[in-house]
């Protein structure tokens, strides 16, 4: 095989090889931008993405009680837009419970409506506390 073809060869498969990272990482550049920063979130134009919007609405359906609307606290628990804690501890937090002094959470690691979407609520309350996302129902991204 000449040198030129080799060198064609290896440019063809370099390209079907970013073409296919870029589709196996989902295209989007400031999603991906956005992941890397720790962020877990995307709202463009003012709408959010399908796991934020989930996270809303699972927010709302079982934190919110306690919690406050929006994660802006209530006379039962604390905000959770003011300081929210990392990925990590949160997911600990919302599995096993929290006991401080006479306040308790209960965990929710059984519970099927939470456990399963604990990081889109975070991706919600994380939209929330970076000021990214402003107070009530969000607008979708449609898909």
């Amino acid at each position: 095989m000449s040198l030129q073809r080799r060198r064609q060869t290896t440019s063809a498969w370099l390209v079907l090889c970013v073409v296919v990272l870029a589709v196996a990482t989902g295209f989007g550049a400031s999603s991906q931008a956005e992941l890397a920063a720790g962020k877990f979130y995307e709202i463009v134009g003012g709408k959010v993405d399908a796991r934020t919007y989930n996270g809303f609405r699972r927010y709302h359906g079982s934190c919110n009680h306690c919690h406050g609307p929006d994660g802006m606290g209530s006379t039962f628990a604390s905000a959770l837009v003011d300081r929210l804690p990392d990925l990590e501890v949160f997911r600990r937090n919302v599995r096993d419970g929290v006991r401080s002094g006479p306040s308790v959470m209960k965990g929710f690691a059984d519970d099927p409506n939470v456990a399963p979407y604990i990081d889109d609520i975070y991706a919600y309350l994380q939209a929330r506390a970076d000021g990214a996302l402003g107070r009530g129902r969000p607008e979708r991204l449609q898909p």
